[in-house]
């Protein structure tokens, strides 16, 4: 029985680089109010963060991202006395025990192989009711036997691919941004490379694909939208062509991809995103575990490939031109089973509250 107010606390990592487990949080946060209106949800986040001050949910601001502010962690759970804690990508041993002992259902949230292996391990697994793994199987793999005996003898169940979590487009909030910004479906590029934090040979990568747009405009004629990310630290270029965009929710990136010709983005979560509605996607690793999540997508034929320097993406675009190459992306996209993670969690959320899990 589900009690009529359920407290849900949520532990991203937390960094001015990166933002995908943040927002994931969000989303999953978001539903979970939308599904229980009367639900309590509050965050822990790194202060240092650009977009700590507008979380939209009460947060509690620590110096440091929350996997290394133990006590403080803990003690914000002790007096908050959560249902659910929900760890993404972060956590000790520790925080997750104290979490488990205060009677709270626990939830491990891994991206890759190492997160899930560490999600693993008995004396963590132990004091974990759920683990999700938000990749597709054919990213990452399956699991160890050895794993898999470890997880049996303790009587454990096994992490579960729930694959990407977004917002599901909607034709009546597509059509209303592509008024506010006076875009036409099927006419223009999506750019983003992610948070706006990360650097790539000491150039910010929003940096990078703004100038790649800007080009695209110049040489091809194609009208882009330049998502920068929150954590972009500087003034947007304002220029021909691009229209620049700082930051917006995930439905609105969504509809905006879902709406566009193609996205030109970085390999994390927005590209697994774009895999999952269908949308050709030229895809350029900003970080160092996207390489291997970039190659695995592109060696099915989901996506399009290439570095990360101004003329390869220039060269990317010009291929995502050519008719055979995008119908070859949209036939394997179709075929390669892919969903949106959002209502796995909440079943599972909900199955969890219950005592069913």
């Amino acid at each position: 029985m589900i009690t009529k107010s359920p407290k849900f606390l949520f532990v991203p990592v937390s960094s001015p680089e990166g933002i995908g487990e943040y927002m994931r949080s969000i989303i999953i946060a978001t539903a979970i109010c939308e599904k229980w209106p009367e639900a309590e949800v509050e965050f822990i986040l790194n202060k240092h963060t650009l977009y700590a001050a507008d979380c939209p949910f009460p947060a509690h601001l620590l110096d440091d991202t929350p996997t290394k502010r133990v006590k403080e962690v803990n003690d914000i759970a002790s007096k908050f006395k959560p249902d659910l804690v929900l760890f993404d990508a972060s956590g000790r041993k520790s925080q997750l025990k104290h979490a488990f002992d205060l009677g709270a259902k626990v939830v491990f949230i891994s991206q890759h192989k190492r997160k899930r292996s560490r999600g693993m391990k008995l004396s963590r697994a132990r004091v974990t009711h759920r683990h999700w793994v938000v990749q597709p199987e054919f990213v990452l793999g399956d699991i160890s036997w050895i794993e898999r005996k470890k997880l049996q003898l303790i009587n454990k169940p096994e992490p579960i691919f729930i694959g990407p979590v977004f917002s599901q487009p909607n034709a009546e909030k597509q059509h209303e941004i592509l008024s506010r910004y006076q875009l036409c479906e099927g006419e223009f590029v999506v750019f983003n490379s992610g948070s706006g934090g990360h650097i790539l040979s000491g150039k910010l990568a929003a940096d990078i694909f703004a100038a790649a747009a800007a080009k695209s405009y110049q040489e091809i004629g194609l009208k882009s939208v330049m998502v920068y990310g929150p954590n972009y630290p500087n003034e947007m270029q304002q220029v021909e062509g691009v229209i620049a965009i700082k930051q917006v929710e995930n439905t609105e990136f969504i509809n905006l991809v879902n709406a566009s010709r193609f996205a030109v983005l970085s390999g994390g979560d927005t590209l697994l995103q774009a895999i999952a509605i269908n949308k050709p996607t030229l895809a350029i690793a900003v970080s160092k575990d996207q390489p291997p999540r970039i190659k695995a997508c592109s060696e099915l034929g989901l996506i399009h490939g290439c570095d990360s320097d101004v003329d390869s993406i220039l060269n990317g675009i010009q291929s995502m031109q050519r008719p055979q190459l995008v119908a070859g992306l949209l036939r394997n996209m179709k075929a390669s089973p892919s969903f949106n993670g959002l209502a796995i969690c909440l079943n599972e959320i909900s199955d969890l509250l219950e005592g069913k899990l």
